[in-house]
């Protein structure tokens, strides 16, 4: 029973980040593309490491899970 409940939330989750994803794609907003992120196509290769875009997200994800735990108490 716990598990189907951990599955529901999961694909719920999930089906928030994806409309989350689409509706800041026409925002507009410079994610993937800031300046400290690296891209470097070569002859044969392509290669992309978004540094700057996952220390936002993950700063904008820390102060929301902060947020929400003093909101729970």
């Amino acid at each position: 029973m716990e598990l189907g409940k951990a599955l529901v939330f999961l694909g719920a989750l999930l089906v928030v980040a994806g409309v989350l994803t689409m509706l800041l794609g026409r925002t507009h907003l410079p994610l993937g593309r800031l300046p400290g992120d690296f891209f470097y196509r070569g002859k044969n290769t392509t290669v992309y490491f978004p540094l700057a875009t996952s220390v936002v997200v993950s700063v904008v994800l820390s102060i929301v899970l902060y947020l929400v735990s003093r909101w729970r108490r």
